[in-house]
């Protein structure tokens, strides 16, 4: 599944009008589990931080809706991702040990090289980093995890997009095989899962594979469960493997539209669903993939 193009960080501006006295409680409430104080974030900018969240997201949602977002967000850490982007010595020694090796690992499982692995590892820890720009202002790609989902799920997604834009520069013309194992698995990786906050992502991918028929079981848990390649498939089933990626790529970009769908069906906002789709990794989500796809082993007819 493609990811859509990341977006800007949201403007966080002091004290936006936009928020009600309820949804001020509601910030000040959380300042003290988020673990701001030891990073030397106030409750100034802490309040800056969420609120510009809740305007990104919830602008024109009603006072309830804007409390139950502040709620729902993954405080520590994106206190910790705003504070590692401020350049805060603490932050980073808490960022660090708890997500470096992991990103080590995703890289080199990505790139199936240990070198190339930790080139890519890498890359993207200068990026997190950050440096300055004309103004001296620190610029770090940690200012667009905005706590919605888990930042080590966060963080992969943005590993394998930066995978994927280097396999792309390389060649004009990136397999199925390439933009679709690069990016999202649905294999697991029991080390490195993390639960969405939205349970609603998991409903609607269960009900979404639930509905598939014998054809797109057997393609999916033969590309993404057996790992099986595209010529493979394509000797299994009688058809060259052009034909194979074609119908992967028509098939995945179907599934995310009837996720999309379902979710704006249980009430999730349009621009949430994006943003939980571009975020999507299923080893972060409570769904048995293997036992949605379950079936016999056997060839269909394309």
């Amino acid at each position: 599944m493609q990811m859509f193009p990341e977006p800007e960080p949201p403007a966080e501006s002091h004290r936006d009008p936009i928020l009600r006295s309820a949804v001020d409680t509601a910030i000040a409430r959380r300042y003290s589990e988020s673990g701001a104080e030891s990073y030397g974030v106030t409750p100034e900018r802490f309040h800056q931080i969420v609120s510009g969240v809740v305007h990104r997201y919830a602008a024109d949602a009603g006072e309830s809706e804007k409390v139950e977002l502040v709620a729902s967000l993954r405080i520590e850490e994106l206190v910790l991702a705003r504070a590692c982007s401020t350049g805060s010595e603490a932050a980073w020694e808490v960022f660090i040990p708890r997500f470096r090796a992991a990103l080590y690992a995703t890289a080199c499982r990505l790139t199936r090289d240990v070198t190339a692995g930790r080139e890519l590892a890498d890359e993207l820890n200068a990026d997190l980093y950050g440096i300055p720009n004309r103004d001296g202002r620190r610029i770090s790609k940690l200012d667009y995890y905005m706590g919605r989902g888990s930042l080590e799920g966060w963080l992969r997604t943005v590993l394998a997009r930066r995978h994927i834009d280097r396999c792309r520069s390389r060649s004009s013309d990136v397999s199925l095989d390439e933009q679709v194992e690069h990016g999202v698995s649905f294999a697991q990786s029991p080390q490195m899962a993390a639960p969405v906050s939205d349970d609603r992502v998991a409903v609607a991918i269960a009900q979404t594979l639930a509905e598939l028929n014998h054809e797109e079981r057997f393609l999916l848990a033969s590309y993404f469960l057996d790992q099986r390649t595209l010529a493979d498939i394509g000797r299994q089933t009688g058809v060259h493997e052009s034909t194979v990626s074609r119908k992967l790529d028509r098939l995945t970009g179907t599934l995310r539209k009837r996720v999309r769908r379902r979710l704006q069906s249980a009430g999730v906002h349009p621009l949430r669903c994006d943003e939980l789709l571009r975020e999507m990794d299923v080893r972060d989500i409570d769904v048995d993939v293997g036992a949605n796809l379950k079936q016999e082993r056997t060839a269909g007819t394309f």
